[in-house]
């Protein structure tokens, strides 16, 4: 048989948990049930995560870490969700993209980045399985089957690398053996399909497989008003699957071999122009101000499609050598993308008879592809297996990525040879050695200590053969290739203390060093010229407190300061609609984070706050602001209109608050039970840029959810609605044609039924 970890939570386990890590509630007892019973309806769980590549309890690791699993996990990734659908679910997590589902941008107490472009280097590191994730288009990979989300804030570069001085959210698939067998399918607004199932199947005494998958599907909803179809836009299909065999050839060794696809055939992100009118952050509708917003209504007059396709093959091989285990992971993943957009979100311009909503300078239509990427890792480690006293792990990693990319802009919004081409071939590659080591002494405190050595290099080559514009537009015509390669040998560390001060209270406190890798940007399709970024650093502090309380309640609590170095900032957009790299001197950031848990009676309650404040300190940091008629808050620089100073500001896509909640509840029925379930996400005030403007912002969003259904120890049907309260948000924009705006999904109701085996 398959040796399935006991201590892990199961897809089957965790079905009910909500975001804090809740455990599932039994089906309730009748009044005169024993006490027994009646305790299994009260009280938390332990929370087992991996966050330090070894099993532990959430309260025993120096981190400041939430969880996504069960309940919340599939209620907020249901409904034809994707991974942005988790943005605001746990403390200081922001998600938005440009892209639609193809290209997420994530954000961990205000470090992120908002370059567009698809080679863009981002500070959050998304691992699935262990692997890292670089390249945009892979971390947008779909949320299905998955034992639970963990989110680690603040540097990871001693034992995940490269690119982690914001953060990781951390994916962790259901394994073979490990897991049950379940079919889900729900059917809501605008034919919304979400169907999603696994079977496990053991394959003899030594042997198990496992086969997951997902399709999505929802309608074109969105009605482009100057064309004569009703809905034009919007609508996906979408279908990922996994299979992973695992073997285990001997009483010491396991081998997991996994495969799993992903295609994807929609539209790209609708653009809106003019929603945002001068002056005011409002959304408002294509009649212009004073006039209401139309979510499902836009005027555009350019071709609109988006298709991508991923694969991916792994090896993990596991051998127990008793007093250590020898792990190695292999990992190869393939994409390819092609995505083509209104980027004005508008139909005419003024050259043309007619023209709308607004103002619309010129069309912009461009397309960005990716013909090919490839990445592939390797990771071999040891760890001891002792939980007490002494002990390590040490492993070495390399990583290597071939990119291409091909950006097209088109000289009329229906041609289809475009006007301009743009090539960028990148290929990169690093490695590191890494250490870490723990020490428990017989008071329960633990010390530990890691240190990390990367190596990271990058051969980056852009031209534009091909520039058929007029030459009074200015872009100067055909561009030859321009190479030029970055290169950085950085250390990382960290060190941290966990003293358990009584049985269920434990103090941590935790210094790292984190480091993003230099980057390089050269989009020529607009700009003539490569910019490069050099390597970031941060040195972050934090302490915490972790507590049981009464057996019945979670509460942890979390403060920190950062201070980057270096920080790599993208200048995008505005006046130039150019991507720019930029180092700041310096970006301090400081906040909080707390959870609390709790779960008495059937009663479950969660919810989630965070503090995020941060300011970029450089008086020489100076980016162009927007070309669109927006109003630019920030000073200009003396003798340069257009040229404004972001020293002071805080970072874009970086609210100060981010708080999430949830409530569940579960009424006997024998032996079933009818159930309730709520969960709501709620961030302040938004920046979209790295300039403050009116404009280019947003007030607040919240989003909320409700379930209520029926199930037994094997079914489950529900009704649910997402975005319950149809709020409507501006997420980001584009500032260098109009004031065009992207906004948040909008509301779905449902049914869902389910069936376990």
């Amino acid at each position: 048989m398959l040796r399935p970890s006991s201590r892990l939570l199961t897809a089957s386990s965790a079905i009910a948990a909500v975001a804090a890590g809740l455990a599932v509630p039994a089906a309730a007892q009748a009044q005169s049930a024993s006490v027994e019973a009646q305790e299994e309806d009260s009280g938390v769980t332990e929370i087992i995560v991996t966050a330090q590549r070894r099993e532990e309890n959430i309260q025993d690791v120096p981190i400041s870490i939430s969880t996504v699993s069960g309940e919340e996990l599939s209620a907020v990734t249901g409904a034809g969700a994707d991974i942005r659908a988790l943005s605001g679910r746990v403390p200081s997590l922001n998600i938005e993209s440009s892209f639609g589902r193809t290209f997420p941008r994530f954000y961990i107490r205000g470090l992120g980045n908002t370059d567009f472009d698809l080679n863009a280097s981002q500070p959050v590191s998304l691992v699935y399985d262990d692997v890292v994730l670089e390249n945009p288009v892979l971390k947008g990979f779909p949320v299905f089957d998955l034992d639970r989300v963990e989110v680690l804030r603040g540097p990871q570069g001693t034992l995940f690398g490269r690119n982690t001085p914001a953060g990781i959210v951390k994916f962790d698939t259901v394994k073979p053996g490990r897991g049950d067998s379940y079919v889900r399918a729900s059917y809501g607004s605008y034919n919304t399909i979400n169907a999603e199932g696994a079977a496990d199947v053991p394959l003899g005494a030594n042997a198990g497989l496992r086969i997951s998958a997902l399709y999505q599907h929802r309608d074109d909803w969105i009605d482009n008003v100057d064309t004569a179809q009703e809905d034009d836009l919007e609508g996906f299909d979408e279908i990922a699957a996994r299979i992973q065999l695992q073997v285990e050839p001997g009483p010491d060794t396991t081998l997991r071999l996994v495969g799993q696809y992903r295609e994807l055939d929609g539209t790209a992100r609708v653009f809106r122009a003019n929603a945002l009118a001068t002056g005011s952050n409002e959304l408002i509708g294509l009649g212009g101000p004073g006039m209401e917003f139309e979510r499902d209504q836009v005027r555009a007059d350019g071709i609109n499609f988006q298709e991508l396709s991923t694969y991916n093959l792994g090896l993990t091989v596991e051998h127990d050598l008793g007093p250590v285990t020898l792990t190695s992971v292999s990992s190869y993943w393939n994409a390819d993308l092609f995505s083509r957009g209104d980027i004005d979100g508008g139909f005419g311009n003024a050259f043309a008879p007619t023209m709308g909503p607004g103002f619309i300078p010129f069309s912009a239509q461009s397309q960005d592809n990716i013909p090919s990427l490839d990445q592939f890792t390797q990771e071999v480690r040891i760890a001891s297996n002792n939980t007490v006293g002494l002990g390590y792990q040490a492993g070495v990693f390399y990583f290597s990525e071939k990119l291409n990319i091909e950006s097209f802009d088109f000289g009329a919004p229906q041609d289809t040879t475009p006007a301009a081409v743009a090539l960028q071939r990148q290929e990169s590659d690093a490695w590191g050695v890494f250490g870490s080591v723990f020490y428990e002494f017989a008071s329960g405190l633990r010390l530990q200590g890691g240190v990390r050595f990367n190596n990271d290099e990058r051969d980056f080559t852009a031209s534009r053969p091909t520039d058929n514009r007029p030459g009074f537009l200015g872009f100067g015509g055909p561009v030859d290739p321009i190479s030029t390669s970055v290169e950085d040998d950085v250390i990382t560390w960290d060190v941290s203390a966990v003293y358990p001060a009584t049985p269920d209270v434990n103090l941590f406190a935790r210094v790292a060093r984190g480091y993003r890798a230099p980057s390089i940007q050269g989009r020529l399709l607009f700009g003539r010229d490569l910019s490069i970024a050099d390597s970031e650093t941060t040195m972050s502090y934090e302490a915490g407190i972790k507590t049981i309380l009464g057996g019945i309640a979670r509460f942890n609590v979390t403060g920190y300061y950062f201070n980057t170095s270096d920080l790599q900032l993208t200048a995008v957009g505005g006046q130039n609609n150019f991507t720019t790299l930029l180092n700041a001197d310096e970006v301090e950031g400081y906040g909080f984070e707390a959870e609390l848990a709790a779960r008495f009676d059937g009663l479950e309650l969660a919810a989630g706050v965070s503090y995020n404040e941060n300011q970029i300190n450089d008086p020489n940091a100076f980016v162009a602001g927007c070309a669109a008629p927006c109003t630019v808050l920030d000073p200009v620089r003396a003798g340069s209109p257009g040229i404004f100073s972001i020293d002071g500001n805080q970072l874009p896509q970086s609210p100060k608050w981010i708080a999430n909640w949830s409530a569940g509840y579960a009424y006997p029925m024998g032996d079933a039970e009818l159930y309730i379930f709520t969960d709501w996400a709620y961030r302040s005030k938004v920046q979209f840029f790295l300039y403050e403007s009116v404009e280019f912002s947003d007030d607040e969003m919240l989003e909320g959810g409700l379930r209520i259904g029926y199930r037994t120890d094997r079914f489950d049907i529900a009704a649910f609605v997402r975005n319950i309260t149809d709020d409507t948000s501006a997420v980001s924009g584009i500032d260098f044609n109009n004031l065009t705006a992207m906004v948040n999904e909008p509301r779905i109701f449902g049914v869902e039924a389910g069936i376990t085996f």
